[in-house]
């Protein structure tokens, strides 16, 4: 039976688009990705002290520079984004893509670019907040989408008055959201909202836990997105399930135990074939980065992009 797994790749906006930036997406269409996406940050970690452009603008290059690789955020958070502002980039990508975006949503970070929009004495959003914020977010990031006319909302943290996104998505009814969410709050705004979800795994196992407990803990992921999804009346089978790899402790730089699976072929394939016997249609592996926790070889990593799903 063939395997419904497909991989796609993320493409980090650290590279001038004259100098590896074009080359690099035109490149994972080459090789038959089913998607690539881009970190939508106004910078990011290890990488904050060097170049970061932003994403919106890279992919709308990304858009003209392609024609079948689907193109997206992994993922546009509340952090520095509007709803309504959002939703104008969100159609006009749409638009200029031909109907090959989609929205890679999460609640956010609490790294420094999640408060470079606020006053130096300003108290962090609580976990509370935060989560309280995603739901308005997506809730009024959806109506935006598919109500092209006259939407006017007032709401704890979003406003909007008679705004107009015409003439809509290219996709009807509106562009797909792919909802991060690990708890049950955020699986129960992925039902209700997604037509995939993401997760990275459990953050807490990266460092000292194991590939078996990691495992396990997506099972319980994956579990809680089923019950939310009868809670909401939906099929579970109707959201893409999204793995973004680099995060579960067997892709820990250090503390891994043996090799990465980005480390062999044989690997990555004994790896995503037993992701998508849990449940996962969908694996994201970074695009290799030098001196980076995503460091690999590149031509390995072709093969995989290229070959990997076709051995399962």
């Amino acid at each position: 039976m063939t395997s419904p797994l497909r991989l796609s790749t993320v493409i980090l906006p650290i590279h001038r688009w004259s100098d590896g930036g074009r080359a690099r997406w035109q490149r994972a269409e080459e090789l038959g990705l089913h998607a690539a996406y881009t970190y939508d940050h106004l910078s990011w970690r290890s990488f904050r002290d060097g170049p970061w452009f932003g994403a919106v603008p890279t992919l709308t290059a990304a858009a003209a520079a392609t024609s079948r690789l689907r193109l997206g955020t992994l993922v546009t958070s509340p952090n520095f984004r509007h709803p309504v502002t959002l939703a104008k980039e969100l159609i006009t990508l749409d638009d200029i893509s031909e109907g090959r975006i989609t929205l890679g949503i999460g609640a956010g970070g609490t790294g420094f670019d999640a408060t470079t929009l606020r006053r130096p004495d300003a108290e962090p959003w609580s976990p509370r907040e935060r989560a309280d914020r995603f739901a308005e977010f997506v809730a009024l990031l959806d109506r935006l989408l598919r109500e092209p006319a006259d939407v006017t909302y007032a709401g704890d943290f979003y406003d909007a008055t008679e705004a107009r996104n015409l003439p809509g998505c290219v996709q009807r009814e509106r562009l797909p959201f792919a909802v991060a969410a690990t708890g049950p709050r955020g699986l129960r705004l992925a039902a209700r909202h997604g037509q995939a979800w993401v997760t990275t795994g459990n953050p807490k196992l990266y460092e000292e836990g194991s590939p078996e407990e990691s495992y396990a803990a997506l099972r319980g992921q994956l579990d809680g997105l089923s019950k939310a999804c009868a809670e909401s009346g939906r099929d579970v089978t109707e959201l893409d399930k999204v793995l973004l790899t680099g995060f579960t402790p067997d892709f820990h730089p250090v503390n891994r135990r043996g090799r990465r699976p980005i480390d062999s072929f044989d690997g990555f394939v004994d790896f995503a074939g037993r992701h998508a016997e849990l449940g996962f249609t969908e694996i994201v592996v970074h695009w290799p980065i030098p001196d980076s926790d995503f460091a690999a070889d590149e031509k390995l990593f072709e093969r995989i992009a290229s070959e990997a799903v076709g051995q399962l």
